[in-house]
């Protein structure tokens, strides 16, 4: 029951080769770093997963070998698409592999509620009892949903067992939400971490979001559940430069895999085109980024 999930969900990323094919041993050595840093859980095929960029049979591909490596942690895995039938066949596909879930935004067009009660109407229809992660991100979608429409999704669609909250200010619509809702679902957040400590104050149950630098995200959660909130922030105003530095879209997907080849997690920063490449000042940033970060952990 993806209901009672709390902890630390890694967005991960999709490993290319230079040459721009899936990099399957990477997943391994990428699920092994991320474990090793306290996730206890993954999210595969997400926006930070350049899921956009994968055709069927590659998507499923890598879903599978998120899961078998794994080592029994649930696996999410994104399969938002304006068309339910694809959806369906995926979420068919990767929960006959072993997923915990699937995730699923609402895709963007989607002008009313109608619309948007409507097309989830058919997407359960379609996908069934599956445990499904609601992901509000409207920056993305472009779609923008109120409390009230989440609280009646959440109502009439018992399939909706976590909510990924994306919306800005997310701290504010947290509240709302925890007030709101007839049944608790588990809220996690995403927007990078860039306001982790804040939203685990408004009674998140932890981070689904991406860093370089894992064993942030895990230590901030886990001083914040043993009451330890001061604690918490200065370990997270640590990292914050990079994070931030990090938080720039696609372009700070790049940057993640950089930093990642460089800590052993993947064999290449590439990501499949069209997608940015950094130059070497954004390489000379990373590097004074990296050793600042290496003195204040010293220190």
């Amino acid at each position: 029951m993806l209901t009672d999930t709390q902890g630390v969900y890694i967005v991960t990323q999709t490993p290319f080769q230079d040459d721009g094919a899936i990099d399957l041993p990477s997943v391994d050595t990428l699920v092994d770093f991320y474990l090793k840093h306290g996730a206890d859980g993954f999210t595969v095929l997400g926006v930070a997963g350049e899921s956009v960029k994968l055709n069927a049979t590659e998507a499923l591909q890598v879903a599978r070998r998120f899961v078998a490596r794994a080592q029994g942690k649930p696996v999410i895995v994104g399969v938002s698409n304006p068309s339910v039938a694809q959806l369906g066949e995926l979420t068919a596909q990767v929960m006959d592999a072993g997923a915990a879930g699937v995730m699923i935004a609402p895709p963007t067009g989607l002008k009313t509620e109608e619309e948007l009660f409507g097309y989830f109407a058919g997407v359960f229809a379609r996908i069934g009892n599956v445990p499904t992660v609601l992901q509000d991100f409207p920056f993305s979608t472009g779609v923008w949903m109120s409390v009230p429409s989440i609280c009646r999704l959440v109502d009439e669609f018992p399939q909706i067992q976590l909510l990924k909250e994306e919306d800005l200010p997310s701290i504010t619509k947290i509240t709302r939400l925890r007030a709101a809702l007839k049944r608790r679902i588990a809220i996690l957040t995403g927007n990078n971490a860039m306001f982790l400590p804040l939203e685990m104050g408004r009674d998140i149950d932890g981070p689904m979001a991406g860093f370089s630098h894992p064993e942030m995200l895990s230590q901030v959660y886990r001083l914040f559940r043993e009451g330890k909130v001061q604690e918490a922030h200065d370990v997270f105003d640590i990292y914050l430069p990079l994070l931030s530095y990090e938080n720039q879209s696609q372009w700070g997907v790049a940057v993640r895999k950089e930093i990642l080849k460089r800590r052993g997690a993947i064999a290449s920063a590439a990501m499949r085109q069209p997608g940015p490449r950094l130059t070497a000042v954004d390489l000379g940033e990373i590097d004074l980024l990296l050793d600042r970060l290496r003195q204040r952990l010293a220190a």
